[in-house]
């Protein structure tokens, strides 16, 4: 499916092909303390299929608790995060941030990953009360 989307700001926008089947919740403590929140969800894209439409990105790269260095991609004016993606030679899949895309309605996370991570209070959502705005 077609998506654009774009950083807080607006310096950053950008447009891809993304596989809505592809849509994971990732509670990894590095995914929790750099959303500022219990878990990300992202959409895996190949490079190939991301275009970048304005602004300049940003990399910060970070071993992650793999073992693995991950670049992660942000705009350098307001720090949204935009993707993470592998370091070094060959195809990279991008792990595009659902938060920037503008169709995240339709971006239904299928698995989720790094569970052992995972707040335990997120199963308790459902019983809190809510409004629908503030």
């Amino acid at each position: 499916m077609k998506i654009d989307g774009g950083c807080h700001c607006g310096a950053i926008t950008y447009e891809a092909e993304a596989d809505p089947e592809k849509v994971v919740v990732c509670h990894c403590t590095d995914c929790q303390t750099m959303s500022g929140s219990a878990f990300r969800t992202v959409t895996m894209v190949a490079e190939d299929d991301f275009t970048l439409k304005s602004g300049t990105l940003k990399t910060y790269v970070k071993t992650a608790e793999s073992g693995n260095p991950r670049a992660q991609v942000f705009c350098p004016e307001c720090g949204t995060q935009i993707y993470a993606t592998s370091v070094g030679d060959g195809p990279k899949v991008l792990g595009l941030r659902v938060g920037t895309i503008n169709q995240r309605d339709q971006l239904t996370p299928k698995r989720q990953i790094w569970t052992r991570s995972a707040q335990r209070w997120l199963h308790d959502l459902d019983e809190l009360p809510g409004t629908e705005t503030v």
